[in-house]
């Protein structure tokens, strides 16, 4: 693939607002990530946390029309302890809807009193970005299983605003094709379109464990088919992507992600 193919690609593929030669373009969702910073202290800012979101957030998110699909808490990564949530929106539109609910909406309101008071602080800091969901998929995927996994939150930063939608075309043209046949379970696929470290990338995949993760990833690295995919120049690494890091995360009892 050339420089002018990878361009073509780019133009129709699900990047663009509209269909491009007849092909059918996932519906994106928008989804709002937010980072709790905790500390395990006297104040119990993590059960504190834990209830406000299964017994006020999720529900209130529910009678809005919206939806608190994942809840989860760090096994692995810095500035721990925290919890991750994911709340899902069909539309900004949607979502401005929600937040209006969320005002008058009595139990919440109740809810977030009780989250303040309690003694102390109930938790260090919310840090939080909105993404625009991409891939085949559009929405977050929200089964259930048996039992919780553990799950690989990824940040890919990118140089330019042209260089992430050269990666976002890589995911949505093989990429993720990729984590599907390994058995790598995505979760979500999301560009951020407000929040820290713009340009770039966040999704979730979800494994049984560290060592199937392990396993996974070098299957991953040495497949033929992500070989031929990553052997175009313009597709290096190091043309598109600045930095990458990631978290292992472990759903809370109440998430819908497991």
């Amino acid at each position: 693939m050339d420089r002018r193919e990878l361009l073509t690609g780019l133009a129709a593929s699900a990047l663009g607002a509209s269909v491009a030669q007849g092909a059918t373009v996932s519906s994106s969702v928008y989804l709002e990530l937010k980072t709790w910073h905790l500390h395990t202290t006297h104040e119990n800012q993590g059960k504190r946390v834990a209830d406000y979101l299964e017994n006020g957030l999720e529900p209130a998110l529910h009678r809005a029309g919206a939806a608190l699909i994942g809840a989860f808490g760090n096994v692995i990564g810095e500035e721990g302890p925290y919890y991750v949530t994911l709340a899902q929106y069909d539309s900004l539109a949607k979502m401005q809807s929600a937040l209006q609910a969320l005002e008058h909406d009595s139990a919440y309101q109740s809810a977030v009193e009780k989250l303040s008071a309690g003694q102390g602080l109930p938790f260090v800091r919310v840090e939080s970005s909105l993404l625009r969901s991409f891939g085949p998929h559009g929405a977050a995927h929200r089964a259930k299983s048996e039992s919780s996994h553990l799950f690989e939150m990824r940040t890919y930063e990118s140089q330019s605003l042209t260089s992430v939608k050269r990666k976002i075309w890589m995911f949505e043209h093989g990429e993720i094709d990729i984590f599907e046949k390994l058995g790598m379970k995505p979760v979500f696929f999301g560009e951020r379109i407000v929040g820290p470290k713009m340009p770039c990338i966040t999704y979730m995949l979800t494994f049984d464990s560290l060592g199937d993760r392990e396993k996974l990833w070098h299957e991953f690295g040495s497949s033929a088919a992500w070989k031929k995919l990553s052997s175009n120049p313009q597709l290096k690494d190091a043309e598109i992507v600045a930095n990458i890091s990631n978290a292992i995360l472990r759903p809370l009892k109440f998430s819908q992600i497991r």
